[in-house]
């Protein structure tokens, strides 16, 4: 049987899977990324990885499979076409040659993208965007990001730079962002911009439970899914925090629905897990900001695939490159 290897690469955990040409997720293995030990480590491991995975998928079906070619999603900026990582900062690499030395050590085709792109592909291609043409994909997590899919293709732009929402500078907000700019999106209405707005809020003396949950120095380990506890309790400092991303998160997609008119919009990530808790406030903002020939005909849903859409996509995407460059 013939399969895709999809690679899922994060700062914390790598993880890869095999896929089947129709999307179906097979087999997957998780390892710790390990970035310390450097880019050819890291390498080394995705390819032993991939190798693993044939593997044990092979043993545990009982059947022979063969990997047509290998998708790799990488976050930073990634030029696809020449197959090179210019710049990961959580992974500390840039103008990495990533497909040449895998596919030396791998002895198969491999194609790389960014990894919010494989994402987005994922979804829109086998999870919650199915069936439809037009569909511009988010992640709200550590960050965000988005990408837009028409007709099974990713857009890219210029330089392959498109889709950096979370660096849409808001009116009203002023922290500093690590990009260089102040008032981006993320740093409010990221997962970890959320958390520290609220951490900031919390210093200064504002009303809330989770006072008592995370007093004095326990602070420092709050999490988004503490916000959406405290939420779910009725704290009110929990729920502006929520709110107020919420309603950023749609004024900066109106922005982008009305530069190219998705018929769908898919929140993923971590956004993805606090539900209507930040999508019933996104979508409040966003639908009054967009004229009604675009409100009347858009849709706003999480993922479906949340875990698996990074594999799938990146799995499809090396499937998609591969079958374009054989014909």
């Amino acid at each position: 049987m013939e399969v895709y290897a999809g690679v899922d690469v994060g700062g914390t955990n790598i993880v890869c899977g095999l896929v089947t040409s129709s999307g179906e997720v097979m087999y997957q293995i998780k390892r710790a990324t390990e970035v310390s030990k450097g880019p050819d480590a890291v390498l080394e491991k995705i390819a032993a990885m991939i190798e693993e995975a044939a593997v044990g998928y092979a043993e545990q079906s009982g059947s022979d499979i063969s990997v047509v070619a290998a998708g790799i999603g990488l976050p930073g900026f990634v030029d696809p076409d020449e197959g090179i990582a210019r710049f990961a900062g959580n992974l500390g690499w840039r103008n990495l040659p990533a497909v040449q030395r895998l596919q030396a050590r791998l002895n198969l085709p491999v194609y790389i993208d960014n990894d919010v792109r494989t994402y987005v592909y994922g979804e829109a291609m086998y999870g919650a965007g199915k069936g439809y043409n037009d569909v511009l994909g988010i992640t709200v997590g550590t960050g965000i990001a988005s990408a837009m899919v028409n007709d099974g293709k990713l857009f890219y732009g210029f330089r392959n730079m498109s889709g950096e929402l979370g660096h849409i500078v808001m009116e009203g907000l002023t922290d500093p962002c690590p990009c260089g700019l102040h008032g981006c999106l993320e740093t409010y209405a990221s997962a970890s911009g959320m958390v520290r707005q609220a951490k900031k809020g919390l210093r200064s003396g504002e009303a809330s439970i989770l006072q008592n949950w995370f007093p004095g120095e326990q602070l420092e380990e709050l999490a988004a899914a503490d916000l959406s506890r405290a939420y779910d309790l009725g704290d009110p400092f929990a729920k502006s925090i929520m709110e107020k991303a919420g309603t950023l998160l749609g004024r900066a997609l109106s922005y982008a629905v009305s530069m190219v008119s998705p018929e769908l919009i898919i929140v993923g990530g971590g956004g993805a897990l606090a539900g209507d808790r930040l999508l019933s406030p996104l979508k409040e903002e966003l639908f009054s900001r967009i004229l009604p020939d675009y409100r009347d005909h858009l849709k706003v849903v999480t993922a479906l695939n949340n875990d698996d859409a990074g594999v799938t996509g990146s799995a499809m995407y090396a499937k998609q490159k591969h079958i374009s460059t054989t014909i």
